[in-house]
């Protein structure tokens, strides 16, 4: 059964500057500890598609890299609010988390030109504080090393022209946030023990974000996977998050 296209990605934005609407996942501000990485899968994890069986090259990038256009005319993007996750992760105030990939997918040269494609896009942003915002002392954790920081002061969207009073959030290549990329058919071990290898993080310190029930088998090598349904959403962060968490003892 081929799973639902799901709609355009919507912009993201660095942690410091979100606003209620466009948000980290919680799990990244609240002060408890976060894996030193964090891997997706591709297909329908971050994006909801086979790239091997849906996607027909040669790919054009299309609105500014917010999506590709195959042989047949077809879109393909990410999910919506990856964006959003992929950015905040790399702006978080105690230092960025590493980000990785690991694909099983039959066309993995394929799925390197979407990466490259497809762009993480900038929003206008004017830096004014909201009514009644004021900042707070907190502490921020990152694989259970805390550093004090400050809340970030709410941020709102402007659409004035003025350079003084708006700034643009810099577009990135979506493959430029990965500090890690296994992309080739096989078993989701090997992806892992190539990581592992490259970075030299703990498995244990690795969290998993895929689709397929099957690549659970992760976890024998002490990486946490959490299963999502239709993709990466913030709410589906949290919860990964937490598992981890849960798994290493930091929470209930």
């Amino acid at each position: 059964m081929v799973k639902k296209q799901a709609g355009p990605p919507i912009a993201g934005i660095p942690a410091a500057i979100l606003n209620d609407q466009v948000r980290a996942p919680e799990a990244f501000t609240d002060g408890l500890p976060l894996p030193k990485m964090i891997v997706f899968d591709l297909d329908y994890t971050l994006w909801p598609f086979w790239v091997d069986t849906h996607v027909t090259p040669p790919l054009k990038a299309k609105d500014n890299g917010t999506k590709s256009i195959d042989r047949w005319g077809e879109s393909f993007a990410f999910y919506p609010e990856v964006a959003s996750i992929l950015l905040s992760a790399k702006a978080l105030p105690q230092g960025p988390l590493l980000l990785g990939t690991a694909s099983r997918t039959q066309a993995p040269d394929l799925a390197h030109t979407l990466l490259k494609q497809l762009y993480l896009p900038p929003l206008p942003v004017a830096p004014v504080a909201a009514s009644g915002a004021s900042s707070s002392s907190s502490s921020l954790t990152v694989n259970g090393a805390s550093s004090p920081t400050k809340s970030p002061t709410r941020m709102t969207f402007s659409s004035s022209s003025s350079s003084s009073m708006t700034s643009f959030t810099s577009p990135k290549r979506a493959i430029d946030v990965f500090d890690y990329m296994q992309i080739f058919p096989g078993d989701k071990k090997r992806h892992f023990e190539k990581i592992q290898k490259q970075s030299g993080v703990a498995f244990e310190d690795m969290l998993f974000f895929d689709d397929e029930s099957r690549n659970r088998n992760v976890e024998q090598l002490g990486v946490t996977m959490w299963l999502v349904r239709d993709g990466v959403t913030k709410a589906e962060v949290d919860n990964g998050v937490r598992a981890w968490r849960k798994k290493r003892g930091f929470g209930p």
